[in-house]
C-alpha cells in the first residue's frame, strides 16, 4: 500500500538532492505501487545504477532504505547550514566594508530571489472539438496547421461529452486521432482512433489515453496556476515574481499550497499571461469588480457558453487558455461546478437556502481553514466567503442536508468535496449563483485534486457567523 507520508518525503527530498539516485529510484517504486507508470519510469531513468542493482530483491522499499535516506539527508542539511553561516558571515563583512556609513540598504521584500525562469513545456498538444461539428478531423487539422510550428511534436483530437450545452473534463471522451512530427525528414505520422470520425479500422488507443490522461492532470494544475497569477495581478495591481508569491499564510492565501510540477510551469505560465492583451486576458469575460457585480460583456453572453475547439497543452493551441477558473451554483439542481469556459472540470453536491440563497455574482473575498478552530464543526474544514458578506461556501456537520434547502443562505460542500474545491480555485475567483444552469450529474475524479500545504490558513482570531 503507498503511504502517503513517505511520498511526500520522497518527492522532497528529490526536490532538494537531484543527484541521489537512491532517493530516485524510491520515489519511482511508490509511484509504481500508485499506479503511476510514466512517473515511475522517469524516477527510474533517474536512479541510473541503483535501479540496476535493486530492481531484483523482493524488498526494495524498505523502511531500512528509507531510515537510511532520511539520515544521510540530515547528514546534508547540517553540512549546508555551516556552508550558508560561512556564506553569510563573509557577505556581511563584505557588506560593512563597501556600503558608506550614511548610505541606506534597499530592503528586499523577499530573502531569497525569484528563480531563473524555466522554458517549461509539454510535448503533448490537445484539440478538443465540439459535439456540434460536422467534420471533427477537418477541425482538427485547421487548428493544427494554424498552430504551424507552434504545434507540439504529438498531438491528440479528441471529443469531450457535451450535456445542456456544458463539456464534461470528467466523462465519455472520444480520442480521434493523433499527429506526430517526424523530425527527420518533417513528416507526419497521423493515427486514426474513430471509427466514425474516418471510416476506417481504427487504431489501439491505449497509448494515446495513457498520455491524455497525464496531459489532463498537468491542464488542472495549469488552470489552478494560471487563476491564481490572474488573481493576484487583480488583487495587487502587480504580477508576482515567483510561485512563493501565491503560497501566503492567511488571509493573503491565493492558493493554499504547491502541487507537482507548478515550479517548474510558473515562469512560462507568467509570461503567457503577461503577453496576452486585454480583450483575451479573461477579464473580459470572466472577471467581476469587488463587488461582485459582472460586467456587461459577462451578462450578454452568461447564458451562452462559449465553443472553444481547443484547450492545448500550456496554451499553445488554446485561444482563450489564460481564462481563469469561475464557479456557478445551481439552486434548480443543488449543484455547484467549477468551469473554464464551456468546460464543466468539477461538478458537486450542494446544500443550499432556497429563497435565502441570493442568486448573483460573487467572488471568493476570503480563504480559511477549520473555521473557528475546528474541522468538525458547523462549517467543516473549509470556508470560503463571498464578497466580504455573511454568505459563504464551506464544510458542514450535518451531510444529509446536501441536496435539500436547509441553510440559511450558505452554500454547504461535502468535507472531500469542499476541501478539493478549496484546493482548485484561487482567492478572487468569481461565483455566479443562477437557477436552471447545471446539468445534474456530479463530475467527481477518482483521484482527487489536491495542493501540499505550505503556510498557516487558519485564523482563530475570529469567530465566523456566516448564515450556516
Amino acid at each position: 500500500m503507498v503511504s502517503p507520508e513517505d511520498l511526500f518525503y520522497l518527492k522532497q527530498f528529490v526536490k532538494q538532492h537531484p543527484g541521489n539516485q537512491m532517493g530516485w529510484y524510491l520515489l519511482g517504486k511508490q509511484y509504481l505501487l500508485a499506479g503511476k507508470e510514466g512517473k515511475a519510469n522517469y524516477c527510474f531513468l533517474q536512479a541510473g545504477e541503483v535501479y540496476d542493482a535493486f530492481e531484483h530483491e523482493s524488498h526494495p522499499l524498505s523502511e531500512n532504505h528509507l531510515q537510511m535516506l532520511r539520515e544521510w539527508g540530515s547528514r546534508q542539511k547540517k553540512k549546508r547550514l555551516v556552508r550558508r553561516t560561512a556564506a553569510l558571515a563573509a557577505l556581511l563583512l563584505l557588506v560593512a566594508v563597501l556600503v558608506p556609513a550614511n548610505g541606506a540598504m534597499n530592503n528586499n521584500k523577499d530573502l531569497e530571489p525569484p528563480p531563473v525562469a524555466q522554458d517549461y513545456s509539454l510535448p503533448l498538444g490537445i484539440v478538443l472539438v465540439p459535439q456540434k461539428e460536422l467534420n471533427p478531423i477537418g477541425i482538427a487539422w485547421n487548428r493544427l496547421v494554424a498552430a504551424g510550428n507552434e504545434a507540439p511534436p504529438f498531438t491528440i483530437a479528441a471529443r469531450l461529452e457535451a450535456d445542456k450545452g456544458w463539456r464534461k473534463w470528467i466523462g465519455n471522451t472520444r480520442l480521434l486521432m493523433s499527429v506526430e512530427k517526424d523530425n527527420g525528414n518533417g513528416k507526419l505520422n497521423v493515427t486514426m482512433f474513430d471509427r466514425l470520425a474516418c471510416s476506417c479500422e481504427p487504431s489501439d488507443t491505449a497509448e494515446a489515453t495513457a498520455r491524455y490522461m497525464d496531459w489532463r492532470e498537468q491542464q488542472e494544475t495549469h488552470w489552478t496556476l494560471a487563476s491564481a497569477i490572474y488573481q493576484y495581478k487583480k488583487k495587487y495591481k502587480k504580477w508576482p515574481e515567483w510561485l512563493n508569491d501565491l503560497i501566503q499564510p492567511y488571509p493573503n492565501n491565493v492558493i493554499a499550497g504547491e502541487r507537482e510540477g507548478m515550479q517548474a510551469m510558473f515562469p512560462l505560465v507568467l509570461k503567457k499571461l503577461k503577453s496576452v492583451r486585454p480583450d483575451q486576458s479573461g477579464g473580459a469575460s470572466g472577471q467581476t469588480d469587488d463587488e461582485g457585480s459582472q460586467p456587461a460583456a459577462e451578462k450578454d453572453n452568461e447564458s451562452k457558453p462559449s465553443t472553444n475547439t481547443i484547450v492545448g497543452s500550456n496554451g499553445i493551441l488554446d485561444q482563450e487558455w489564460s481564462r481563469p477558473l469561475t464557479i456557478v451554483v445551481d439552486k434548480s439542481t443543488h449543484r455547484l461546478a467549477v468551469v473554464q469556459g464551456d468546460i464543466i472540470v468539477r461538478s458537486y453536491q450542494v446544500g443550499l437556502g432556497g429563497e435565502e440563497t441570493p442568486e448573483g455574482s460573487f467572488y471568493i473575498s476570503e480563504k480559511v481553514k477549520n473555521p473557528n478552530g475546528r474541522e468538525d464543526g458547523d462549517f467543516g474544514s473549509r470556508g470560503m466567503t463571498l464578497s466580504n458578506t455573511l454568505y459563504a461556501i464551506h464544510g458542514t456537520d450535518e451531510p444529509s442536508s446536501l441536496g435539500k434547502d436547509d441553510s440559511l443562505g450558505c452554500v454547504r460542500m461535502g468535507k472531500a468535496d469542499v476541501e478539493e474545491l478549496y484546493d482548485m480555485v484561487p482567492l478572487g475567483t468569481v461565483v455566479h449563483i443562477k437557477n436552471g444552469t447545471l446539468p445534474t450529474e456530479q463530475q467527481i475524479p477518482a483521484e482527487r485534486f489536491r495542493l501540499e500545504p505550505r503556510q498557516n490558513e487558519t485564523n482563530p482570531a475570529k469567530v465566523y457567523k456566516w448564515l450556516t
